[in-house]
């Protein structure tokens, strides 16, 4: 087991690097860059710096999601029913997604400057602030509103430190389309990329961007494994072949991300483990290793990570925050799995893709 500092907790088990959280999201909701400070004192939710140091929640991909008007309450009743079709949100365009986007930037920003986390723009950076006990973040765009269709707003957010984009949310906009919330489902559920999308794709291969292909329906997938030159990566998904969720991937995509030598994370949220696609947190831990071995059966011991979607949906009880993570690493070593591949899980295998797509 890796030793970090000289935390007791820290030194017991791998730190857990993740795939997807929405905890910027939700600190614009509830009052933005003034309650950052929050999260390093404790917040009401599933991530913050307490947590993370009591669970040995080493860091991850931090999401800048603009949110659509809805209901979410009537959005959650629905998807506890045992069918169910949510209509995707309308479009969002670029000039109101912008400020919605920097808004959650800036807190990211707060955050590093108030110490707690480092923003990682490498592989070297991730493997540092493991190494000393730091929070390690990603800056993630989940839906590319944001970025208009010349993309000079994506070369100014790399330079800033995007280093992972996922061009879709589930709702359309001008560079493809999303897969809806619908279960039971199958991922092709409309058109594919559009022109600016391929544009997308292809000067996110030049910057060494890697893009998330979580949220995107099947005929977008398969546009971006024809058109990318990276590793196919869904940073928050899971196994269609056990819950036919429309989110999920199929046996067929992920033997395509296993040809390219990506990576999937596996989602923590409730509908999409669950083989009734319902948005219900009374989910065993034996459910979620069910996901990990199917994963792990197609994609291989190196390809296979955690992407909970902490903060933005329901997960289930006995892990609803990162101080409970290590009831996790328990059921993996219960389940049999090793220390060489729980660590790989962990973390390792994310550091793998993140160093194969963007080069250091």
């Amino acid at each position: 087991m890796i030793l970090n500092s000289g935390d007791t907790a820290l030194n017991t088990f791998p730190l857990i690097f993740d795939g997807h959280n929405d905890v910027l999201s939700k600190l614009a909701s509830t009052g933005g860059v003034s309650e950052a400070g929050q999260f390093l004192s404790g917040l009401e939710g599933a991530i913050d710096l307490v947590k993370s140091k009591e669970g040995g929640f080493g860091g991850g991909f931090f999401a800048v999601w603009v949110p659509s008007p809805m209901d979410v309450d009537a959005k959650m009743e629905e998807m506890v029913q045992p069918r169910y079709d949510l209509p995707l949100p309308d479009q969002i365009d670029a000039e109101d997604a912008f400020p919605a986007a920097l808004s959650q930037i800036a807190i990211l920003l707060e955050l590093e400057r108030l110490g707690a986390l480092s923003v990682a723009r490498s592989v070297a950076d991730i493997r540092d602030c493991l190494a000393q006990g730091r929070m390690a973040a990603i800056f993630h765009i989940e839906g590319a509103e944001a970025i208009d269709a010349d993309l000079h707003s994506l070369d100014v957010f790399h330079a800033a430190g995007l280093r992972s984009l996922g061009p879709v949310w589930s709702r359309p906009n001008i560079f493809g389309h999303g897969v809806p919330f619908r279960y039971p489902s199958g991922p092709d559920t409309g058109p594919g990329l559009t022109d600016y999308g391929l544009r997308l794709v292809q000067r996110c291969n030049a910057l060494g961007i890697m893009l998330d292909l979580s949220h995107l329906n099947e005929k977008g997938f398969w546009d971006v494994a024809r058109y990318s030159d990276a590793p196919l990566v869904a940073t928050h998904s899971n196994a269609h072949a056990i819950c036919p969720h429309a989110r999920n991937l199929t046996d067929d995509q992920l033997r395509t991300i296993a040809e390219s030598d990506g990576m999937v994370g596996l989602n923590f949220a409730a509908a999409f483990l669950r083989e009734d696609g319902r948005m219900l947190s009374d989910v065993p831990l034996t459910q979620v290793l069910k996901h990990l071995d199917h994963l792990i059966g197609i994609l291989g011991e190196d390809r296979v990570g955690l992407g909970s979607d902490y903060d933005g949906a329901v997960v289930p009880d006995d892990v609803t925050d990162v101080a409970m993570l290590p009831r996790l690493r328990d059921a993996m070593e219960t389940h049999g799995y090793g220390e060489e591949l729980i660590k790989k899980l962990c973390h390792e295998n994310w550091l793998r893709v993140l160093e194969k797509t963007w080069g250091s």
